[in-house]
């Protein structure tokens, strides 16, 4: 892999983006890249696009404030990068900018990711984006901003390192980063543990909807834009839920289907023990990794429901054969 400044040495204008509903890896990762081609390219000043992100991300992340989040109308750039993007079609409203961009790079871990960009660099060992971004950035380039958003990407993505994706080099890496000054408690509490009143009474609705199926191998959630509504929350407040479910004890599979709009809900899966949920995730067409994936179902909340049920009762089975 080409070190990161190959790319953008000779770029004068450069555009970051992240996926749709960006998470925390996203979001890190796309400020991470951001410092540091401030501090290798100080002539520089690229540009952030990302869809709304959660407020804990943006009032703890340093740089969040030059995140924009609307389409500008001049979509040309000598370079654009996509980080934490396993498709295109995942660029939502930003895909212009790509597509309009003379040279594009896409940084990713996402086992599903087929390699759209002109150059990719995709590893799916990798537990974050943000981690192997670390692992293509010079150790004596990085700097205190560039570690907090690179560091607050991998904790996200391990769930504070304690999935099962998070690896020796993993633990390497969040180490060198504390180095830099990283203060661990504040971001793990910060932008991890910390919920709103809003978002742990619709984690508290998510609970009371769960059910279990299949002898308990499945615990499937769904929350109905009503309901959302009706605690005054929005989808950015939906951050963590699958997680709760996926410690559930006995189950393989956890399912948490949120209405997103009318007739459209949105699934978000974690699977446990050897269970491959992207598999299930790209039934819908979506993807994701082994253990987190997601997609987007149409029809009302039984039909999504039964539809999915469907899908991760024959990838149980398969599972059960191999």
């Amino acid at each position: 892999m080409k070190r990161l400044d190959e790319y953008f040495k000779s770029a004068r204008k450069i555009v970051i983006l992240g996926h749709v509903r960006p998470d925390g890896d996203c979001v890190g990762s796309c400020l991470a890249l951001y410092h540091y081609i401030r501090t290798c390219c100080p002539d520089v000043d690229p540009e952030i696009y990302l869809g709304e992100t959660a407020e804990d991300l943006m009032r703890i992340l340093p740089g969040a404030e030059r995140i924009r989040h609307e389409l500008p109308e001049e979509t040309d750039c000598d370079l654009c990068m996509a980080l934490d993007v396993s498709e295109e079609s995942r660029l939502g409203e930003f895909l212009p900018l790509f597509r309009s961009a003379a040279h594009t790079v896409c940084i990713d871990h996402h086992v599903t990711n087929p390699g759209f960009a002109e150059e990719n660099m995709v590893d799916p060992k990798a537990a974050a984006t943000a981690e192997l971004l670390y692992t293509l950035m010079e150790e004596s380039r990085i700097s205190r901003e560039t570690a907090v958003c690179l560091y607050t990407g991998m904790v996200h993505d391990t769930g504070v390192f304690k999935h099962s994706n998070t690896t020796r080099r993993t633990m390497e890496a969040a180490g060198a980063l504390l180095e830099k000054g990283v203060r661990s408690n504040e971001i793990i509490d910060g932008t991890f543990f910390h919920k709103s009143f809003v978002q742990n009474k619709l984690l508290g609705k998510a609970l009371m909807n769960a059910e279990l199926e299949f002898g308990g191998e499945l615990i499937c959630s769904v929350l109905r834009l009503s309901e959302i509504e009706e605690q005054n929350g929005t989808s950015l407040d939906l951050e963590g839920i699958v997680d709760q479910l996926r410690v559930t004890d006995g189950t393989r599979c956890a399912a948490f289907v949120h209405e997103t709009e009318p007739g459209i809900y949105r699934v978000s899966l974690r699977g446990g023990r050897d269970l491959d949920v992207s598999r299930i995730a790209a039934a819908f067409g979506g993807g994701g990794h082994v253990k987190a994936a997601g997609c987007t179902i149409e029809g009302d909340s039984e039909s999504v429901k039964g539809k999915l049920c469907s899908a991760v009762f024959e990838e149980l089975c398969r599972n059960s054969q191999e």
